[in-house]
């Protein structure tokens, strides 16, 4: 971390990720992938290795697929994906959806924008009509159909339209000019969506039977032998990387070994610049990955066993990559090598070609994300002979000695572990959580835990950059690394249960030293630990995602005081009822997630606090039934509608602390506000604050509302027109007084009304 003494704190969320598009059953409250690790008691033990849990069959879903970032356990190294082609998720601001663009598709630049994309323009179509439907969409739109459920789902992907679909995409594929003219990359991503809505819906959408699989077949052979699917461009590289995607889709792993093969030989220097073509070679990893959960993968390369020196050839003559921006490739390879030592029947043919590729790499250093990806295969699937590998024993104690030497205690709360940190950027750290805390609890009205809450602690782990956060965290800590920093609660209930939030430095934002998304994961952690009873699944019984990530957000920009101006230019849009982002999820697209649950929260908060701490004190009982049936009986949206006309308006552009939460209406405390003040002409309204002591400063304002109220502040009784020791009486009502070293005990503040006022705010900072 380079060493400049600035601490700028970033929001962050709870985490459990989605590497590049992977879901889950549509059917759980949230997919699995996304909210919480899963617990598989099916567990087997091969010999001489690491019990572990039986994987369960997952298929890649949407194209830039939102990543979430709280995660309850860690994830079986079996089940975490290969290295995703893109670092634009490491550098998603959870505070700003749009910090990290979508990578733009070459195919949007051969279509209009859409005039309509509605689930009604594709179910129920057929034949022809909808062929002609799917090819005038864009991909864009096709990209929603992921997302479909209900009748919609049931209407689109019947396995006779996946049919027509695919016979479309093999007439298609016979003429392929090397680009999306012919619009085969929206058959292609709507074959996708269908396949992913069906597994996850089953029992909605059909069984998808063996004519589909042979349409599908014969699209994927049409496609692969027209020698335009060969063509290093980013056009075809587009249209190739979800051909690719669509392999493993349709369940055809062991088919098309061959063209895995093909595209790893295939690569040279020549692809570097065209980021679409990479992104193709490395979806076969992909393919790799999940082959091993079907029989006739691994028949085949028993079988033929050229697939294992393929990957062994690729890592060991791309070394030049690891380093670049391109070591995924590289490191990847080596990592799906390594998966091959889970069958018996390979062990002999793998086990040197691991030894060999960790002996030409190192633990740090520019080759560690090979070793560390190899090793980590090694140590989970061949435990038992990890002296055969010499290197791998006690892996994940290697690995944190090697990478993860400081250890710093912030107090009886919180510690941070890091790769590299000065001591002013450690003390800064703990300054800003240490603040954090006292901000939160005023603000919710919470000092005690919830009931049988055991995350007493949080360890914050800090790599140096994300770099080395994507080469070292998944190893170490069993989580996806396709993420701007990821948080895991565990059990809160168990004893000695660790919360952890995982992170790393925005090493592109240097001198300027910042943990990346610590402020919106902090947030999650303790709104874990005083409002939500039981772990993050639990949490999740009915929607309230609108709370979770709309008091991370709200507490992120307020605690920073920046104010939050893409969401209130949403206020301006009108787009949603408060009713509605009542049964926000996190299927739904990120503006609605952060920047309408930011809005939700802060109206609540402002506007109906009353309401607000009815629910959170049912969620505080893990009674997420009765918050529900709360937020329903709330009939507010006329009520939000002219709340959001005024926050568009520049009220939400102010950074207000929180309302302060004793019980006297009078008593102000520290870094909070009272607001809606009123009193007319000549009449004061009285407040006072206990200063402790050893405060070097005293700051209260007034600000807001409407009339004309002059400040006044003064010690051992109410201040006055006449009795004060000090003043502020310009025009209106922005007021401001400091007093600098304020002598310890109470001071007593007044607003004097010069002309009647109401809505006033009097805030207090020490």
């Amino acid at each position: 971390m380079r060493r400049t003494a600035v601490l700028v704190v970033v929001a962050a969320t709870t985490v459990m990720t989605l590497a590049t598009g992977m879901g889950a059953p549509l059917t759980s409250p949230v997919p699995d992938s996304e909210a919480y690790a899963v617990k598989d008691p099916d567990v087997h033990e091969a010999p001489g290795r690491a019990k572990r849990p039986t994987k369960k069959r997952e298929i890649s879903g949407a194209r830039n697929a939102l990543t979430h970032h709280v995660q309850s356990e860690p994830i079986p190294t079996e089940r975490r994906e290969p290295w995703p082609s893109s670092t634009d998720e490491l550098r998603r601001n959870y505070d700003d959806p749009d910090r990290a663009r979508p990578r733009k598709a070459p195919s949007s630049a051969m279509r209009r924008a859409q005039t309509s994309c509605e689930p009604v323009d594709f179910s129920g179509r057929t034949g022809d009509t909808l062929v002609a439907t799917i090819k005038a969409s864009t991909t864009v739109c096709i990209n929603t159909l992921f997302g479909l459920a209900g009748a919609d789902a049931q209407g689109a992907f019947q396995q006779e339209q996946m049919i027509t679909v695919a016979n479309a995409l093999r007439r298609s594929a016979l003429t392929y000019p090397g680009n999306n003219s012919g619009s085969a990359a929206q058959l292609v991503l709507y074959l996708r969506a269908g396949y992913y809505v069906q597994w996850n819906l089953p029992d909605l959408v059909g069984e998808y039977g063996v004519a589909l699989g042979a349409a599908v077949r014969a699209a994927l052979d049409a496609f692969f032998a027209n020698t335009r699917s060969h063509d290093v461009t980013d056009e075809n590289g587009e249209i190739l990387s979800e051909a690719v995607t669509l392999i493993d889709s349709a369940q055809e792993n062991a088919r098309y070994i061959p063209v895995v093969k093909r595209l790893l030989n295939g690569y040279n220097e020549s692809y570097n610049p065209f980021w679409w073509m990479l992104h193709a070679v490395n979806n076969v990893y992909i393919v790799l990955f999940r082959g091993h959960q079907m029989p006739d993968y691994v028949r085949a390369v028993e079988s033929d066993q050229s697939l294992i020196q393929t990957l062994y050839a690729f890592a060991s003559s791309h070394m030049d990559l690891l380093g670049t921006d391109h070591a995924y490739l590289t490191g990847n390879a080596g990592r799906e090598l390594g998966r091959f030592l889970q069958h018996q029947s390979l062990l002999d043919a793998t086990r040197p070609l691991v030894r060999a590729l960790l002996q030409q790499s190192s633990i740090t250093g520019r080759t560690a994300p090979l070793w560390v990806g190899i090793a980590e295969m090694a140590d989970y699937y061949d435990r038992g002979n990890c002296a055969y590998y010499q290197q791998t024993c006690n892996l994940q104690d290697r690995l944190k000695a090697a990478v993860l030497p400081v250890r710093h205690t912030c107090d009886a709360s919180i510690r941070v572990v890091a790769q590299s940190i000065t001591p002013a950027e450690l003390a800064a750290t703990c300054s800003a959580l240490h603040g954090q805390v006292s901000y939160f609890q005023r603000l919710v009205g919470a000092t005690q835990p919830v009931a049988g809450d055991q995350n007493s602690t949080l360890e914050v782990v800090v790599f140096d950059s994300g770099t080395d956060y994507q080469t070292y965290a998944g190893a170490v800590y069993g989580i996806d690394i396709n993420n701007g920093g990821i948080y895991i609660e565990g059990d809160p209930a168990s004893p000695g249960n660790q919360a952890r939030f995982i992170a790393f430095e925005a090493d592109w934002l240097r001198p300027t030293f910042e943990i990346w998304n610590l402020n919106h994961e902090f947030t999650h952690y303790l709104d874990g630990r005083y409002n939500m009873h039981g772990d993050f699944e639990a949490s999740l019984t009915t929607p309230t995602v609108w709370w979770t990530e709309g008091v991370a957000e709200y507490v992120s920009y307020s605690y920073r005081k920046v104010p939050y101006e893409e969401a209130a230019a949403e206020a301006g849009q009108r787009t949603y009822r408060l009713s509605t982002l009542f049964d926000t999820t996190y299927s739904n697209d990120p503006v609605r997630v952060y920047r309408w649950g930011y809005l939700a929260v802060r109206f609540m908060f402002q506007s109906r606090r009353s309401d607000l701490d009815s629910v959170l004190t049912s969620f505080r009982g893990g009674d997420w039934y009765a918050a529900r049936v709360r937020v329903g009986a709330m009939r507010q949206d006329d009520t939000w509608n002219s709340w959001l006309g005024v926050c568009a308006a520049g009220a939400c552009l102010t950074t207000d602390p929180p309302e302060c939460t004793g019980s006297d209406v009078r008593a102000l405390d520290r870094d909070c506000r009272r607001s809606n003040l009123s009193a007319p002409a000549k009449q004061y309204v009285n407040l006072y604050i206990k200063v402790p002591v050893g405060t070097t400063q005293l700051k209260v304002s007034a600000s807001g509302g409407s009339g004309d109220a002059d400040l006044y502040i003064n010690t051992g009784t109410w201040a006055k027109e006449n009795a004060y020791t000090a003043k502020s009486s310009t025009p209106g009502n922005n007021e401001t007084l400091t007093v600098n070293n304020p002598k310890a005990g109470y001071h007593y503040i007044s607003l004097y009304a010069r002309s009647a006022f109401s809505g006033v705010g009097v805030t207090t900072e020490y």
